[in-house]
């Protein structure tokens, strides 16, 4: 009895500490939401137009204001690139302590399209405990988490290590722009026993949940072309053939129609401990997995099975169309049997599956044999490696779990994301001996990229406490 109220103060005192915190921030923050920033890859102004300038500025103000002990903040905007955000912060037993790295990024998504009504991408408004704005919940509370965390450590006396920073504003465009700035400050971050990675989803708001896959990424714009300019559709239906039509039969060399299975250029043989883990997660997400996304009226998921709809989210390559042009508004569109038709490819990879292998098959199997002998331009070719996590020490699993109870008052989850975090790869190569922490708040309808995405407030503070708790008790743990 007595041990269950340490642990209940013990809670508080996180708690309390981090909601201050989180609430004096909210005003600032919701500012940092307000600014229509976009990443570099929609945006192809953002050199010039300076709003991802000002959002970085503004996460700079945030950080400052949270007054972290022995901290340095920089702000990096080099030439040609988006803007970078680093924070040292001195361990407590000064280099004795080990590092752990903190990674988020500020860049966001286009606004999409669908919010409901009386929301919007850049008008942040809090409804029943959910934050809605764009950016929200991916990634712009990892600044604010990271930071808190760190602060809430300080307040509460705790020893803990050496902590750096990372925040770039390039990862929805592919995180190109980061490897100039870790080069840059290779020395400053030194070496790293710990990443925390706040950029990643949940499977429910009940428990913490820990990522140990991520898969990977290749696509391009692809483009077929038949004519040399538009025709009378008329006329030259029946002669000419349709791009659109052509379309159809290479996207069925990457996908079957019927099922969406993709072919095996783009699969990989799932490690036997992940299927068994799979099998785990899939009974803890139960129907959770798919009602999380808002399906049309009778619309049917791929499949009813959680442990099926999982190996297919996780384990299984996936294509989706996610752009077009040469397609004119329905409205507007004349009897004309197009020139061409230009469709942005994506093809999501299991996280073992090596991306350059995966863009060596996507440009053959779409120019070999090609009907009618159309024209193919590819252009944008670009892939991302997927993340495959090593186990990680029994202290730190332990550490996660006795934080999930603590806060959460249920046992921690370890489950593979869909999405794709390229920078996990990265740094999983260039620091070997470190152990990941990659958790997030994008859970059930959050709604990333698309709209209404929202932030569940009561989950992100509570995660912010869990991230405390574990960093301050790994720090014994990573002395040298």
């Amino acid at each position: 009895m007595q041990q269950d109220q340490v642990q209940t103060n013990k809670r508080i005192q996180f708690q309390e500490i981090v909601d201050k915190h989180f609430e004096d921030s909210l005003p600032l923050f919701m500012d940092i939401l307000r600014v229509p920033s976009q990443s570099r890859e929609f945006d192809p102004e953002y050199l010039t137009n300076g709003l991802l300038l000002q959002t970085a500025k503004l996460f700079k103000e945030l950080v400052e204001n949270l007054k972290l002990k022995n901290a340095k903040i920089d702000l990096f905007t080099d030439e040609g690139l988006s803007p970078f955000l680093f924070v040292e912060v001195e361990g407590t037993d000064g280099g004795a302590d080990g590092t752990v790295l903190f990674y988020g990024h500020m860049d966001k998504q286009p606004p999409f399209t669908g919010w409901r009504e009386g929301l919007s991408a850049y008008d942040p408004k809090i409804i029943n405990d959910k934050l809605y704005a764009r950016g929200g919940a991916d990634d712009s509370y990892s600044v604010l988490g990271s930071v808190i965390a760190m602060r809430t450590i300080q307040d509460l006396g705790l020893k803990h290590p050496r902590a750096v920073m990372i925040f770039e504003a390039d990862e929805e465009s592919g995180s190109d722009h980061i490897e100039h700035y870790l080069n840059k400050l290779k020395d400053r971050i030194g070496n790293v026993d710990l990443i925390v990675c706040l950029d990643s989803g949940c499977g429910n708001y009940d428990q913490f949940w820990s990522t140990t896959t991520l898969r990977g990424l290749v696509g391009a714009n692809v483009t077929v072309q038949v004519l040399n300019e538009g025709v009378h559709s008329g006329d030259a239906s029946g002669v000419v053939p349709s791009s659109f039509r052509i379309f159809r039969q290479l996207l069925n060399k990457i996908d079957d129609p019927k099922t969406g299975e993709v072919v095996d250029d783009f699969q990989v043989t799932i490690p036997g401990e992940r299927y068994i883990q799979a099998q785990k997660t899939a009974a803890v997400f139960s129907e959770g997995l798919i009602n999380k996304f808002p399906l049309s009226a009778n619309t049917q998921p791929v499949s009813p099975d959680p442990f099926k709809a999982y190996i297919n989210k996780v384990w299984k390559a996936q294509l989706a169309i996610i752009g077009a042009d040469g397609l004119p508004p329905a409205q507007t569109a004349g009897n004309v049997l197009r020139p061409e038709t230009t469709l942005k490819v994506s093809v999501r990879l299991p996280p073992t599956k090596d991306p350059k292998e995966a863009e060596e098959s996507l440009v053959r199997i779409l120019t070999t044999n090609v009907p009618y002998g159309a024209t193919i331009k590819i252009e944008g070719l670009n892939s991302g490696a997927g993340f495959n996590a090593l186990d990680n020490k029994p202290y730190l699993d332990q550490l996660i779990n006795d934080a999930s109870n603590l806060f959460y008052g249920k046992e921690s989850v370890t489950f593979g994301e869909g999405g794709s975090i390229p920078l996990m790869n990265t740094l999983q190569q260039q620091f070997p001996k470190a152990q990941f922490i990659i958790t997030g708040v994008l859970g059930p309808n959050s709604n990333e990229h698309g709209p209404n995405e929202c932030l569940d407030l009561p989950y992100t503070k509570k995660l912010i406490s869990c991230i405390a708790y574990i960093v301050s008790g790994a720090q014994e743990h990573l002395k040298k």
